[in-house]
């Protein structure tokens, strides 16, 4: 019976596959018995980093098979190929991933910004002959002359014609929405600016035509609108940029109306300046108890500046405004002065913290340029805005029309 041709992948009898166990597993061979190979390039490996003392001599070139050249047996008559280990290309060590950005700091954590030592980025050196920030985070000399020049741009307007107060209004409604509009643009955020602009106008008018049903109406209309109008831009982030401008009619234009509101008593100047001068005293105070006094951070996360004696500071400072303000202008009661103080403080600061706590979500310092000292119109209008709300709520309950 003739012999049959000899199987190729039989190692022979010399092999180190029919050593036993205890001469190792060679590259390009299994051991009897085995539930699968193991990887060529991984024996090939374990053989090249194994060299040295205590490894086992490489076997004769007579034991390591049938071949001629120490290999795997020569193929027979019709039989395919065999890959030797040895003929396997050199397979290269794996990239080292990119990891440019490991280093870089959040994106809140803003070098030179109010705050940034929260977050942990090393402060900015100031450039030279740029104006130094003092410990409030700000040039003190540019901000108190601009807020000078805008109260008395108010002063002017509610002294000399009431109504025109309602232009500063609505030019205010109308910066302060285009630079929260951009902010959130920058963020990721696309709503559309054009409805909320043309709304918040609406919304201004009607507040002072209409009252707070019509202040109400004009919200309506302007987010029906945005809804409308963002259609056009087809399905693809719908929901995040409606949402978006929604959320700049109301915390823009909306509050603002309650300022419109304000003004359309008889005695509206004097309700005007009740809660423009109790908003100033709010921050005065709290920036002298803060610079003076401020030891423990209210919000370090948020707010690093902000600490719990400048709020006292604002406290103090608001009910001694609001005692003044209701009992000699509006012959109120004196304890309806406390309430009216103590809440501005309260709501003043918190429209502030809620302001950076949305700074700092989009990574920005301020929501504009347009005020030396201050950054946009819309960082001074942070305290404002929730302020009127409830300014016009209390005082048209403590001491109404």
């Amino acid at each position: 019976m003739p012999a049959s041709p000899p199987d190729p992948l039989d190692p022979g009898p010399g092999s180190p596959a029919r050593r036993g166990a205890g001469s190792g597993r060679r590259a390009g061979y299994a051991e009897p018995g085995d539930t699968g190979p193991m990887p060529l390039i991984a024996l090939q490996e374990v053989d090249r980093v194994t060299d040295g003392p205590g490894r086992e001599p490489d076997p004769a070139p007579g034991d390591r098979g049938h071949g001629a050249d120490g290999g795997l047996p020569a193929p027979g008559p019709g039989d395919e190929p065999v890959a030797r280990t040895g003929d396997l290309p050199e397979v290269p060590p794996p990239a080292t991933p990119v990891t440019d950005d490991v280093d870089e700091p959040p994106l809140t954590a803003l070098p030179g910004a109010l705050g940034a030592e929260a977050t942990g980025a090393a402060p900015r050196d100031t450039p030279s002959g740029a104006p130094r920030a003092g410990r409030a985070g700000r040039d003190m000399a540019s901000a108190v002359g601009v807020g000078l020049g805008l109260g008395a741009v108010v002063l002017a307007t509610l002294f000399l014609y009431r109504p025109a107060f309602l232009v500063v209004i609505a030019l205010a409604v109308v910066v302060s929405v285009t630079e929260l509009t951009r902010a959130l643009d920058a963020g990721g955020h696309r709503p559309p600016l054009p409805p909320v602009l043309v709304g918040g106008l609406l919304m201004i008018g009607l507040a002072w035509t209409r009252g707070p049903s019509g202040l109400v109406v004009g919200f309506l209309l302007t987010a029906l609108a945005v809804l409308l109008w963002r259609l056009g831009d087809g399905p693809s982030g719908y929901l995040r940029d409606a949402s978006a401008a929604v959320f700049v009619a109301l915390y823009v234009p909306l509050l603002a109306g309650f300022a419109v509101l304000l003004l359309v008593p008889e005695d509206g100047v004097a309700r005007v300046l009740a809660f423009i001068v109790t908003v100033v005293c709010s921050d005065v105070g709290g920036f002298a108890a803060g610079v003076l006094f401020g030891k423990h951070p209210m919000a370090p996360s948020v707010s690093p500046k902000k600490s719990w004696e400048g709020l006292a500071g604002s406290v103090a400072a608001c009910v001694l405004a609001g005692v003044l303000l209701v009992t000699l202008t509006f012959h109120g009661p004196w304890w309806g002065g406390v309430v009216f103080g103590v809440a501005m403080a309260l709501t003043a600061t918190l429209g502030d913290l809620g302001e950076s706590l949305l700074k700092r979500d989009l990574g920005i310092k301020d929501m504009g340029t347009l005020l030396p000292g201050h950054g946009g119109l819309m960082d001074r209008m942070d305290s404002l805005l929730p302020a009127a709300v409830v300014s016009y709520l209390l005082l048209t309950a403590i001491v109404p029309a």
